[in-house]
């Protein structure tokens, strides 16, 4: 088995869905924005199977979901008979790729980076995955386009905090080098949170010392949801600015953190959101 790392208006208008595939390859698509680039090559027909993130567009949920991208079992993946599987960094664990190598399934890992150079490079990199590089280099610059010409400066930048869960009275926030960071400064914003990387538990202390002026958090339900009253309510975030503004922005999380082909917006919703433009 091969198992490669590729470098390499606003919402987007993806071709009609067919169930039919080619005879001589079955894709599967790990990871909710490599789906979406496979649609917006208009690829999508060589597409067998996904995995749970991938819900974008939503056509894409008739195919059978082998399961989370990080948890994936091989007797999922195996299920679906894939003969090329493309998918972003992180997928694993790396017990099923082992499982997968023995299988000589091509495994393509695609890189994650979180400004508008990246979306450029993981768009060409699955273009290249699927032997299309001339699509992947016109979608790559039709994106790269719609980033440049967003106008997301501002005298005075807002002050954001990424939540990605507050499961157990636990604010887990987003640092430096993620999704969310990247996605805040597309937008025109400042992380609050600039002390560590990824995402990791704040402790009341720092909460306030963030100063949040607004905080954003996906539409979700369960372990990452927070009704705002609780939200508010909370200890430490009731000391924040945005707690006294009621600053608080929700966004899909594939969208915001997809860092795929709907990024410019993404970027131009929390831009607007941010600052009340648009």
């Amino acid at each position: 088995m091969k198992n490669l790392f590729l470098s390499g208006a606003t919402a987007l208008m993806f071709p009609a869905f067919s169930m039919s595939v080619f005879a001589e390859e079955r894709v599967l698509s790990i990871g909710g924005s490599i789906t979406e680039i496979v649609f917006a090559l208009g690829e999508q027909d060589r597409l067998i199977a996904r995995d749970t993130t991938s819900s974008f567009p939503a056509v894409v949920e008739d195919l059978p979901d082998v399961g989370y991208m990080r948890a994936l079992s091989p007797e999922g993946v195996l299920s679906v008979d894939p003969t090329l599987i493309i998918a972003e960094e992180g997928s694993g664990p790396f017990e099923t790729i082992e499982v997968l190598e023995g299988a000589n399934i091509p495994f393509v890992t695609i890189p994650d980076g979180f400004d508008r150079a990246a979306v450029a490079t993981k768009i060409q990199a699955v273009a290249q995955a699927l032997g299309v590089p001339d699509k992947g280099a016109q979608l790559a610059a039709e994106v790269d386009a719609q980033l440049a010409a967003l106008d997301t400066n501002v005298d005075a930048p807002s002050r954001v905090m990424f939540i990605l869960s507050t499961q157990g009275g636990r604010i887990m926030a987003s640092g430096t080098d993620t999704a969310a960071d990247g996605i805040i400064a597309l937008a025109g914003g400042i992380n609050a949170v600039t002390g560590f990387e990824g995402y990791k538990p704040l402790t009341d202390e720092a909460v306030t010392l963030a100063a949040p002026d607004v905080i954003v958090m996906m539409t979700s339900d369960g372990d990452h949801g927070s009704a705002d009253q609780e939200l508010w309510s909370h200890p430490a975030i009731s000391t924040t600015p945005a707690a006294q503004t009621q600053s608080l922005v929700r966004i899909n999380g594939l969208l915001l953190l997809g860092f795929g082909p709907r990024t410019p917006e993404a970027a131009a919703t929390l831009h607007s959101a941010l600052y009340g433009e648009g």
